[in-house]
């Protein structure tokens, strides 16, 4: 009579470990990857304004052509844990180095596409005639660097879906110091300027990429996984991509659309709601770290057959997204006197910024509910189901915010029509995942 109550007190705290083990490691990851950005605008900032203006652009481009892409990491994380699930390791690598070769491929597309074409790309940001030297150099130099970038989202995938979040975490530190010590040496020590920023930033993206390469190698060699690229299995990679590629893009259009609003407000306006934005990024690396260990969790039980458990922990990650949510919307509240002077000392900017964030602290359980369950469809490989619900999202969300200026709400209601955003996504993955029809057991989906 009692061990049935113990079995049933020990498997949330056996769920609780999996979640942690997978969730802090990718946290650090996560918080390592824009410290590139960082690091090279710290750096390229005391060459001039022109210079730093011109990495702004550069990296904006840069940033974007990358993020359409993460569906590298999220496919490849849901179908390697699938075969790990399963019990076939050979499978499961096999798979990666199918994920790694697509990358490989469109990095090199993205590469044929931006040289010639970064005079123009940078012209369309409206760049000045200081400005835009600088900014075509950067681009064309860090372009180079883009399939390693890839290649790296790809691999940080297979080592997801094989269960290891550390590897990753070493590997985004270890890169995050050698840019900033490239950095240093060639920005001002070889003389190079901003052109010594991009390939330092490109050898180091480099740097990761034989790191990945090593640790999947290694391990593709143990478990008898081929090397050569597999055409068929290249395709299914590409497949299982679009519709992440599709919810991606869809996301990406809704932030645009914010700024583009918040810019027709007013000059203060869009620069609260940058500096909001930026606080919402923040906060969401940290719920999106319980997600990553989401994706890895649920593809290996789904991949073991073992549904009720891919169900028991889904709730218990939903939980813990609530309560990380709660959490940080009350440090959102509790930060503000210290937070808002870090980014302004407008008063004007203040006055917008203060309700907004507000907005923002009270959305961050609804946020925590949304990124716990995007990763678990994500790691059930329900990846049409996530693009249809995107699109949904957006097709509610554009008519929200495009009324903001016309009804005169101003920046508060822009950041009531995210949460809005958030809320139709909420019930779209609640819906989804109460229905079970994501729980598709098996290697494959």
């Amino acid at each position: 009579m009692t061990q049935a109550p113990t079995a049933e007190k020990a498997a949330p705290r056996r769920h609780d470990r999996e979640i942690l083990a997978l969730a802090l490691p990718a946290f650090g990851a996560l918080v390592a990857e824009p410290l590139f950005v960082m690091a090279d605008s710290a750096i390229v900032g005391h060459l001039g304004t022109p210079q730093l203006a011109g990495l702004g652009v550069a990296a904006a481009l840069l940033t974007t052509a990358v993020s359409v892409f993460v569906f590298l990491a999220y496919a490849t994380t849901a179908a390697v844990a699938r075969r790990v699930g399963a019990g076939d390791l050979r499978a499961a690598l096999r798979q990666g180095v199918d994920g790694m070769w697509l990358a490989l491929l469109l990095g090199a597309a993205v590469v044929a596409v931006v040289l010639p074409t970064a005079p123009s790309l940078i012209s369309l940001f409206g760049a000045s005639d200081a400005v835009a030297p600088y900014a075509v150099t950067y681009l064309r130099v860090s372009a180079l660097g883009i399939p390693a970038m890839l290649v790296v989202l790809a691999a940080t995938g297979v080592i997801r879906g094989l269960q290891d979040t550390r590897t990753p975490l070493y590997v985004a530190v270890g890169g995050f110091a050698l840019n900033g010590i490239l950095n240093v040496a060639l920005v001002y020590g070889t003389g190079l300027g901003i052109a010594g920023s991009a390939w330092g930033t490109v050898v180091a993206q480099c740097a990761m990429a034989a790191a990945y390469l090593c640790v999947v190698v290694r391990g593709a060699r143990r478990h008898g996984a081929a090397l050569r690229p597999d055409a068929a299995g290249i395709r299914a990679c590409a497949r299982a991509g679009v519709p992440l590629l599709v919810r991606t893009l869809s996301l990406r259009a809704i932030l645009m659309i914010a700024t583009a609003v918040a810019a027709r407000l007013g000059d203060a306006d869009i620069a609260a709601h940058q500096i909001a934005l930026s606080l919402w990024s923040l906060l969401a690396f940290a719920l999106d770290a319980i997600a990553i260990a989401g994706q890895a969790i649920i593809g290996r039980y789904l991949g073991a057959g073992d549904t009720e458990g891919a169900r028991a922990v889904c709730r218990r990650m939903v939980r813990w997204g609530i309560g990380s949510g709660v959490v940080l919307g009350l440090l959102v509240v509790l930060a503000r006197p210290v937070f808002i002077p870090l980014f302004t000392g407008d008063p004007v900017v203040e006055d917008a910024l203060l309700p907004a964030l507000l907005v923002v602290a009270l959305a961050q359980p609804v946020c925590g509910v949304v990124f716990v369950l995007d990763g678990v469809l994500m790691g059930a490989g329900d990846g049409p189901y996530l693009a249809r619900a995107m699109l949904l999202t957006l097709a509610v969300f554009a008519p929200a915010a495009l009324l903001v200026p016309v009804l005169g709400g101003g920046l508060t209601a822009l950041w009531w029509a995210m949460t809005l955003m958030m809320l139709v996504r909420m019930v779209t993955l609640q819906l989804r995942a109460r229905s079970g029809r994501w729980l598709v057991a098996g290697a494959t989906r």
